[in-house]
């Protein structure tokens, strides 16, 4: 799967199978060699994701696309996509 539709799957998944309250603080910005780029909103949302949430997020898209396509969550502030 290309790059660009892994993106879209991606982001069907996250708004469908996460919490709401992630989903509205936090948007997938791109993947890359393993890495899910994950932009939120708020410091606050940031140390929830990173700290609590990240394992809860990755172990949900590994089951929906398997544990090679996404290896790794990178969480920062501020939304946006990536270059």
């Amino acid at each position: 799967m290309d790059r660009r539709q892994a993106e879209a799957e991606i982001l069907k998944v996250w708004n469908h199978q996460l919490d709401p309250n992630i989903v509205a603080h936090a948007q997938p910005a791109g993947i890359r060699k393993g890495t899910l780029f994950v932009n939120v909103d708020s410091s606050v949302w940031l140390d929830e994701i990173v700290r609590y949430r990240r394992r809860e997020i990755l172990e949900r898209l590994q089951n929906s696309f398997g544990g090679e396509l996404i290896r790794r969550i990178f969480v920062s502030g501020g939304i946006g996509r990536l270059p």
